[in-house]
């Protein structure tokens, strides 16, 4: 009976207890604890700006004093587009200078999220200017500017405290007008943000393609992607092979970038932190819009020899009756004139490319019968002219959006010589249009070249529909 009654007792003690612990709590609420945090070094003894000031022009300088300046983090590499570095400027809107700190260690998103208020001690470290970019690091027998080792990182770097943890602000990014005004060395490791820019439509056209490439074997491998603005301004996006999001597809829009700018010696790479630093939702603009269009007549009978078209230089890529459209690159079809002949020539010689260019010529499929025209090459190293009829095409539209039908293979003496020099104009061939084709539509003369591949000429001369 003792047994049991002291059992009970027990009990009904432990019950009471836990009856008035919860009491005390509503809603499952507990209340958290404070978090600590203590500033590790002392207020700041020299601002960010003087203490990169002291950069030499060449090689590094050891730092045998304590310097101590704050700084705010930019840079995440929690999406993997950053490696082992950590960029911050010396402001959290329109800053003056920013930097770079090499550490041999990862996920330091972690310990310094975006926005987190820093402190550095730079006594022990080396500043210096490393292939393009000023950067912060330890002593290193190899490398100029070594990575701080993962257990000496808190020795140089503390996070500031504002009383409830790690202060952390938000960065506002520096807004600037254009891709070029980017590419300012005083605003290396800065956050900007530039608008009216897009993927570059070689990045997206044919196929859209993915923020990195990939192996054989699957492996992500550091990629370029082009990006350009709306005044025709380029600039490159960096990407990490590790970049966690690096298979998702490029958006195809326009809109606002944000990027930590970097250069890689004279190379400027742009870092986005994820891919939310691209809002890429409006409609895309075109760098090299097409040009002429303004007089369109379909027609199933006639003859063009671009005799009636002025030499004037304002003039030599507007044809009001035609468009002319240059959907990769910016090289569009050229009125040239040679023993008092005129004709269109186009090539991608001397250039970077790739280089797609139409010229697209309006035609009424219904009265029409065949097509021919003259054609002539010059330094030929590949076929580089192809021939389409179309009837979805809008005069002055996207003509990635038109609907193609090849028919370069009834044009079956598009030469392929000279490899030095230029041939003559000579009759290419004739196709006879189908029965079934009817209504308006265009025929595309499609010239496809590269700067590194091929380059090849091409004259167009005497195109004539009956």
């Amino acid at each position: 009976m003792n047994n049991i009654a002291k059992f009970l007792k027990t009990t009904l003690l432990a019950a009471g207890i836990l009856s008035a612990m919860s009491s005390c709590v509503k809603n499952d609420e507990w209340e958290t604890p404070p978090i600590e945090c203590s500033n590790k070094f002392p207020a700041a003894t020299i601002s960010m700006a003087d203490f990169v000031a002291q950069t030499p022009a060449t090689g590094y300088k050891l730092i045998t004093t304590d310097q101590i300046f704050d700084g705010y983090i930019i840079s995440s590499d929690e999406q993997g587009n950053f490696y082992k570095t950590i960029s911050f400027q010396d402001k959290t809107s329109n800053p003056t200078v920013g930097l770079q700190i090499e550490v041999d260690k990862a996920s330091n998103f972690a310990d310094y999220p975006v926005g987190a208020h820093i402190r550095i001690n730079a006594k022990g470290l080396r500043i210096g200017n490393d292939r393009g970019t000023i950067k912060l690091g330890s002593e290193d027998p190899v490398f100029a500017i070594g990575r701080i080792p993962q257990n000496l990182v808190g020795r140089y770097v503390s996070g500031v405290c504002n009383g409830n943890g790690l202060d952390i602000q938000t960065i506002v990014p520096k807004q600037l007008t254009s891709l070029a005004d980017a590419k300012n060395a005083s605003l290396i490791n800065t956050l900007v943000s530039v608008p009216d820019v897009q993927f570059s439509i070689s990045e997206i056209y044919p196929t859209v393609k993915k923020f990195i490439d990939y192996d054989a074997g699957g492996q992500g491998l550091d990629t370029d992607r082009n990006i350009e603005d709306k005044l025709g301004n380029t600039a490159v996006i960096r990407n990490s092979g590790f970049f966690k999001t690096g298979g998702e597809l490029l958006p195809t829009g326009s809109g606002n970038i944000t990027f930590v700018v970097s250069r890689y010696n004279s190379n400027w790479q742009m870092l986005i932190r994820s891919i939310s630093d691209i809002n890429f939702k409006g409609s895309r603009v075109d760098a090299t819009p097409p040009k002429g269009g303004t007089a369109i007549t379909y027609s199933g009978s006639f003859l063009e020899n671009f005799e009636s078209y002025p030499t004037a230089p304002s003039n030599l890529e507007v044809y009001p009756k035609y468009v002319n459209d240059a959907l990769l690159g910016n090289r569009y079809w050229q009125l040239k004139t040679f023993n008092n002949n005129k004709y269109i020539q186009l090539g991608a010689n001397s250039g970077t490319g790739p280089y797609v260019t139409y010229f697209a010529v309006p035609v009424d499929f219904t009265a029409a019968n065949t097509l021919k025209f003259d054609v002539n090459v010059g330094f030929w190293n590949g076929n580089a002219l192809k021939v389409y009829y179309t009837t979805n095409y809008t005069p002055l539209g996207d003509i990635t959006q038109a609907t193609k039908t090849d028919i370069t293979s009834a044009f079956t003496t598009i030469p392929q010589t000279p490899v030095s020099g230029y041939g003559t104009l000579t009759p290419a061939g004739m196709y006879s249009f189908p029965a079934s084709l009817t209504g308006n539509g265009f025929i595309l003369f499609e010239y496809t070249g590269n700067g590194s591949g091929v380059t090849t000429t091409v004259q167009l001369d005497n195109i004539q529909v009956q």
